[in-house]
């Protein structure tokens, strides 16, 4: 780049993202009063680009455009140029996200806006090319066209910003007069049976998304109805996905996606959500079929994040780069020969044959290491191995690699710190220490959360990202909502009630910015955020789940758990506040659909009064063993101790000075026994 010497008015930010294009010859500007102020001023549009620092194609259009003179003189003359990292600021994102995809029936980053000074859109599109491409406008076009438009014809400017206005106040519906029922669940189950890929797993066509809030909803569908195919649909998935390209075989975790249906060629970014949501699925899966294979892939994704994303105080970065030394997967892909170079003429022959390595590789000649379609049986048999003789080479094969491609210059990582990513790392975290009987995974989800809370709150205010001492931007209904959940998740690995009050509290707190309280539901921005054109309402999920649906499953657990009615309530009002969107699509809010599950069937609060740690270990042991996403359980040595937390409990009593425990279904309790056995069969006995 040519331009080193000179910077605009992103070189203060600290968002790696924009750093990324602090030395563009284009004038960036930060979102904020000063560009638009200078909008209005020169009357001049507003071209708003958002993106973030690990996507392949924001790099492709950085490169071609914003670091190209002819680009940066068209838009320093006739626009204010606004770069935003859709990470920090998902508020803009998720707004200016839908008015692309109603535009242009499609949506992705990066994403291009030209507005008006009032921040209205009329024009968005994704990527541009410089010159016309593709069946793609060029962008030296766009810039003119649109310029000549905005100057001479603003009639037709107001006409597209007036129907843009009128569209989004619509979308922010009124609540329906019907309400979702249990059998949105059965046809969220049968939509995504249709899509499914009975051959490699995973959904609908290429390119391929893990999206595990499908698959946690399927392992919560088999769990209520004991439909053997939701199970199935989960298991070939997980299997498929993890013998594919797009997991990491030499260094562990999942790749964003894959660009064809056998998860084969990954486009190579590594996102911390993924991670986390996949560790969680495959953690209960685990949990649910006890399949060694489930947990092998969960403590792998563990070790590549303690690797790989985790700071020095213990909390988690958001993405690595697909693209290194400027070309895309070079970090991750090998030649034929490098392979025998590395691990000498034997040890590289078993591990070619068993991943797949050849001399024309399967990647743009070189080769990405995958297991799909292999049989490990076989190939023990063809080197007249044991089958632990062979995974002993494989693995010694692996650490060889691993250290090999240690010595690569290695990919971009954005290494900011985001409030709702690292949640649901420390709630996957909390439920893997359980599962795997871990206590080091509890240990590092304590430390993260221990990060997040000294410095990420701000005089009780949550706020969304940390990087290098600077912490900015109140959180969103994302934060609150992924927070709550960790606080559970943590709760329900340790029973320490100081982890319920603080989920509690959280919750409170998210209800007191973020509800509506004429339709329902939870804003994306809280009563304190800045005021975009429009407050978000978003329950579909994207490339995470949605606010929405995590707070409704935070509050189910959470109504449930403490008897706080309240809760339940608020969640009953969002089942008529969505039911159109979720009507329409079911299985695009498969993670909201998790609550109907819990309040359409049967659930049992159970309420144990432990005499020491000792009977608290085997209660509560009993209890995790099991996937049991019906059961709540709340445990002290005195009913005292639930006062702050769940009123309906403090009455219970120690029979005999031992341990006693409640079993209640909907929070009415049969009588108490202190036999654990009976206590247990009581608990499973309308289990499947």
């Amino acid at each position: 780049m040519s331009h080193k010497h000179r910077h605009n008015n992103l070189i203060n930010e600290k968002s790696p993202y924009l750093l990324q294009h602090a030395h563009n010859p284009v004038n960036w500007y930060p979102w904020g009063e000063e560009a638009f102020e200078k909008a209005q001023q020169e009357n001049k549009p507003i071209f708003l680009s958002i993106g973030y620092s690990t996507c392949h194609w924001c790099h492709v259009m950085a490169h071609e455009s914003f670091e190209d003179e002819e680009v940066a003189k068209l838009l320093n003359d006739h626009y204010i140029a606004i770069k935003v990292d859709r990470e920090e600021r998902p508020d803009i994102d998720s707004i200016y996200m839908k008015v692309c995809q109603m535009m242009t029936g499609h949506g992705g980053w990066p994403l291009t806006i030209f507005m008006t000074p009032e921040k209205v859109p009329f024009y968005a599109g994704t990527y541009f090319p410089k010159e016309s491409k593709y069946g793609r406008p060029g962008l030296l076009e766009a810039l003119e066209q649109l310029h000549q438009k905005y100057t001479t014809d603003p009639d037709h400017i107001s006409e597209v910003t007036q129907s843009v206005k009128q569209a989004l106040d619509q979308s922010t519906r009124e609540k329906s007069k019907s309400r979702l029922t249990k059998e949105t669940t059965d046809h969220a189950y049968q939509q995504l049976g249709r899509g499914f890929d009975h051959t490699y797993g995973g959904f609908w066509e290429a390119p391929k998304f893990p999206q595990p809030q499908n698959l946690m909803f399927l392992l919560r569908y088999y769990h209520f109805t004991g439909k053997p195919a939701a199970l199935e649909m989960v298991e070939r998935t997980l299997q498929k996905m993890a013998t594919g390209g797009i997991y990491d075989h030499v260094g562990f975790g999942f790749a964003r996606y894959s660009t064809d249906e056998k998860w084969l060629v990954p486009h190579f970014e590594k996102m911390l959500y993924d991670n986390a949501l996949l560790l969680m699925v495959y953690t209960e899966s685990y949990q649910l079929t006890k399949n060694p294979f489930y947990k092998q892939i969960a403590k792998q994704i563990i070790e590549f994040v303690e690797r790989e994303m985790t700071s020095k105080e213990g909390a988690f970065y958001s993405a690595i780069d697909a693209d290194s030394e400027g070309v895309e997967g070079k970090y991750y892909v090998w030649e034929n020969e490098e392979i025998y170079d590395i691990l000498d003429e034997d040890l590289g022959e078993i591990f070619s044959t068993a991943y797949g390595i050849t001399p024309y590789g399967n990647f743009e000649g070189k080769n990405i290491p995958h297991l799909i379609g292999v049989k490990l049986e076989l190939i023990a048999e063809e080197f007249e191995l044991s089958m632990d003789e062979l995974l002993e080479r494989l693995e010694i094969a692996r650490e060889k690699l691993l250290k090999a491609r240690e010595e690569r210059i290695y990919p971009h990582v954005d290494d900011k710190i985001l409030t709702s990513w690292n949640a649901m790392m420390v709630a996957a975290l909390a439920k893997a220490s359980i599962v795997f009987q871990e206590e080091s995974y509890l240990q590092s989800a304590k430390k993260a959360i221990q990060f997040i809370e000294s410095r990420l709150i701000q005089e009780g205010r949550i706020m969304a990202r940390y990087r290098e001492g600077d912490t900015k931007y109140k959180a969103y209904l994302d934060d609150y909502a992924y927070l709550s959940w960790a606080y559970l998740e943590l709760y329900n690995a340790t029973f320490s009630l100081d982890f319920l009050v603080k989920g509690k509290h959280l919750v409170n707190e998210m209800i007191r910015l973020f509800w509506d309280e004429k339709n329902g539901g939870f804003f994306f921005s809280g009563a304190d955020n800045e005021k975009l054109i429009s407050n978000d309402k978003e329950i579909y999920d994207g490339a995470i789940p949605s606010g929405n649906s995590v707070a409704a499953v935070v509050l189910a657990q959470l109504g449930y758990t403490t008897g706080e009615m309240s809760y339940l309530d608020k969640l009953e009002e969002m089942y008529y506040t969505f039911f159109e969107d979720i009507n329409r699509q079911p299985s695009a809010g498969a993670f909201f659909l998790q609550s109907l599950l819990l309040t359409e069937n049967p659930t049992k609060e159970v309420v144990a009064l432990v005499e020491n740690d000792y009977s608290r270990m085997e209660v509560v042991k009993l209890i995790q063993e099991k996937f049991t996403p019906d059961i709540s359980l709340l445990v002290a040595e005195n009913p005292e101790q639930f006062a702050k937390i769940a009123e309906f409990a403090t009455d219970y009593k120690k029979l005999d000075e031992k341990t006693t425990i409640y079993v209640c279904e909907n929070f009415a309790c049969r009588q108490p026994t202190t036999d654990i056995e009976v206590a247990i069969s009581n608990i499973f006995s309308t289990e499947k």
